[in-house]
Formats: C-alpha cells, structure tokens, sequence
C-alpha cells in the first residue's frame, strides 16, 4: 500500500515537473525572439521545411548563400545552391558537389541522381572567362521545387551588385523564381554616409532617383531605408505570396549595430506589409547574427 502510494505520488511529481518545464520552455523561447536573441542563420531567418530562398539587394548575398548552405547541411538537411544572375565559382569546401551543363534537364537529372550522395550540390549552365559562373533558368528553380524527389531547401543569388554594398536594382533585376517563398534583401550598413558615386554604389542614377538623395551626397539612415521599401527598390518583383526578411550586414564595423539600429528603424516606420523581421547580420564574423528585430 506504501509503495502504491509513492509510485502515485511520484507519477504525479513528474508530471508536474513535465508541466513547469513546459511553461519554462514556452516562456524562454518566448523571450528570446522578443529580445532579438538567435543561435543561427536558419532560426534568425525564420527558414521553414523545402523553402525557395531567393537573396537580392548588395553586400554579402555570395556569402550568405554558401554559410548558409553549409549551416543547413549540417543540420542535416539537403541544399541546392544556384544563381539566376552569376556568381563567382565556389571554393571546394563551400559546396558538396558543383554541376556545371547548358542542358537543363541533365542538371536535373543529376541533383535527382547525386543529392543524397552530396547532401549539398551547386548548379550552374556554364563558366565564364571572368571567373564567374553562369545561372540557370527562374523555370529551372521552379522545377526543381516542384520535382519529386528532390526534398531540399533550394537559395538562389538573384542579383548582382558588382562586390558595392549598396544598389538598386537595373530593368531586369532581380531574377526571382515564381516557387520563392521567401526572399531575403541585403544591405550592407557600410553603405551608410556613403558618397553616391559610380565607385561606392551600384547603379548610383537609379538609387539617386529612388531615395531623393542627389549625385554626390551623402546616404542617410531615411535613403536606406527607402531604398528597402521602394516598390523599385532591392525588393522590386517580390512574389506577394513570399515572405521577405531585410538583412542588414557588416554590423561588425566601427558602430556597425548602432548604424543598422538606426536604419532598421526607419524601415519600420514605412510599415512595409511583407518584412516579418530585420537582421543584423555579421556574415565574416562570429556569431554570424547580432541580433534579429521584429515589427
């Protein structure tokens, strides 16, 4: 009878304690996202199960694609890596495996083939003189995500910015897929009073004519944000079904987290329907994350 009685009254201890740690649990996680805490590239973009990532904007896309890749396929998932734009060719240890064919149904078969054997493979249609690799098709990307068998979170690099940590985007820019779910705009915080010139700013005229801000001057905290939140800005032609993150990068620098702050901000008070959150990223640095801020 004594040992009915402790077996009850242990049962119900644990379920109490199962209880209480529950709370605790909902409670820290609660927490952290409401003080901007992170561990990760993937928790601080809000990454779901087979997204389609697409990184516009200029200041670190390159970078973010292979550590975020990398990031992903430690965690056990499988990635593919690819651009609709170019990109430089990746280092052997930043991609498992680099498919380089102008036939696009062959790079299709192939990640069908060897994805599993690779865990993380990068697609391209052909090298270039420069150095570069030629991207495939946005058809392609959609393809690919909607391929049986192929269960994989797929990022693309759909801009480009020529290395400048500032841009807006040209007449055919950026190239996104249809199948994006969620697009991820980055901006470097260096650019932050910055002189508007052909040397320091990609496309300077356009970004000029967006922001307000003349030839020559200097970009404030407002241009940038603007330059995020402009139909014609690094956001223009985002699938309304897509979710969008601004990625503020380079935090690292002099004041780097008080420039993003400022920035960050301001594009908060344009109230932009579809950004769900602003990093402050650190991408050549450890942890690659500062700090993620919710509207």
């Amino acid at each position: 009878m004594l040992s009915l009685l402790y077996d009850t009254r242990r049962i119900q201890t644990e379920r109490h304690q199962k209880i209480i740690y529950s709370i605790v649990e909902r409670f820290v996680k609660k927490t952290q996202k409401k003080e901007g805490r992170v561990g990760s590239l993937t928790e601080a973009l809000g990454i779901e199960a087979r997204e389609v990532i697409s990184l516009v904007g200029a200041g670190g896309k390159t970078t973010l694609m292979f550590r975020l890749a990398r990031e992903l396929s430690l965690s056990g998932k499988k990635v593919v890596t690819t651009t609709t734009t170019k990109i430089l060719e990746p280092a052997s240890g930043e991609t498992g495996s680099l498919f380089v064919d102008s036939d696009e149904e062959r790079i299709k078969d192939f990640v069908r083939g060897h994805l599993d054997q690779y865990d993380h493979i990068t697609i391209a249609r052909e090298r270039l003189e420069s150095g570069k690799l030629k991207g495939v098709s946005p058809n392609l990307v959609d393809d690919l995500c909607h391929s049986q068998g192929i269960d994989a979170v797929i990022i693309i690099e759909a801009d480009g910015a020529a290395g400048r940590p500032v841009k807006a985007p040209r007449e055919n820019e950026p190239v996104i897929p249809t199948s994006t779910t969620l697009i991820v705009a980055i901006l470097g915080v260096d650019g932050l009073e910055m002189k508007l010139s052909e040397e320091k700013v990609f496309q300077p005229e356009r970004v000029s004519k967006i922001t307000g801000v003349p030839m020559g001057e200097r970009l404030t905290d407002e241009a940038m944000a603007i330059l995020v939140t402009h139909h014609e800005g690094i956001f223009k032609g985002t699938p309304s079904s897509s979710r969008v993150v601004a990625f503020l990068n380079k935090v690292d620098i002099p004041n780097g987290v008080t420039k993003a702050k400022s920035i960050a901000l301001k594009i908060l008070d344009k109230k932009h329907r579809q950004i769900e959150r602003i990093v402050l990223g650190q991408l050549k640095s450890e942890p690659p994350v500062a700090e993620v801020i919710f509207p």
